[in-house]
């Protein structure tokens, strides 16, 4: 539990935007290039199988050009698992993925398919790559993580954001309890603990300042951030938020 807290800055949605017109801008591998330069320690890209935002040619140049870690997140499928086997991205995010969802709704359901996710995820760690899963704060999801050899867990923390937008106040409390419990749990493990999904300048400090959590992916809010004030101001400010409650 040593070192700064890491930001992860997911750039899927300036792909969300290009794909809008299907034309070649904005182009997300610049927005990534731009949040290197702001601070970001690494940068997360989501390759959905139905491509709605990011596609294969943005992993291959993210891959290609940066000089910072890229996170490839992805759903359990051979044909994903073939495309983080061609690049070996430095880190794997597993997550659940359904065609119908507008985001990713939820942690993955690890629990009733350790095999299938073990035997998933070995060749991803035999290549060099950190596998981490996304996950709910759920104790039997932790363990199961842990049994099937991940290196990490990332913590959904889209319920305790939901909460905190919709004034539910002693829900959110509760939720971030949960999650500040699990990430001891998981760390207790010998897991490394990220977390991310729906934080904002509001909602970010009491997560970061959790001494378990290594690193926090933030994407969608940034993102929409940076059409008031521009990509690299919005990562200074969560990064200076970021720090401050680690402090």
């Amino acid at each position: 539990m040593t070192g700064k807290l890491r930001l992860g800055v997911n750039i899927d949605h300036v792909a969300t935007v290009r794909n809008a017109r299907g034309s070649a801008y904005p182009d997300p591998v610049r927005a990534a290039k731009l949040a290197e330069e702001a601070g970001a320690d690494g940068i997360t890209a989501h390759l959905r199988e139905d491509r709605r935002h990011i596609g294969d040619r943005d992993i291959e140049r993210l891959a290609e050009e940066l000089s910072v870690p890229l996170n490839f997140e992805m759903a359990a499928t051979d044909e994903m698992q073939a495309i983080a086997l061609k690049h070996k991205p430095h880190a794997v995010c597993i997550v659940p993925e359904k065609r119908q969802e507008v985001t990713t709704e939820g942690g993955l359901e690890v629990a009733k398919q350790e095999n299938r996710l073990a035997h998933f995820i070995a060749p991803l760690a035999d290549a060099g790559c950190r596998v981490s899963i996304f996950i709910a704060a759920d104790r039997a999801q932790i363990e199961a993580a842990n049994r099937i050899g991940a290196a990490v867990v990332e913590l959904h923390t889209g319920a305790y954001c939901d909460f905190h937008a919709e004034e539910k106040f002693d829900e959110r409390d509760a939720e971030l309890e949960r999650l500040r419990d699990m990430a001891a749990f998981a760390h207790s493990l010998g897991l490394e603990v990220h977390a991310g999904h729906g934080l904002t300048y509001d909602t970010v400090k009491p997560v970061a300042a959790f001494p378990e959590i290594m690193e926090l992916n933030i994407g969608h809010f940034l993102i929409g951030e940076a059409i008031f004030r521009g990509l690299p101001d919005s990562i200074t400010e969560m990064r200076r938020l970021m720090d401050e409650a680690r402090a």
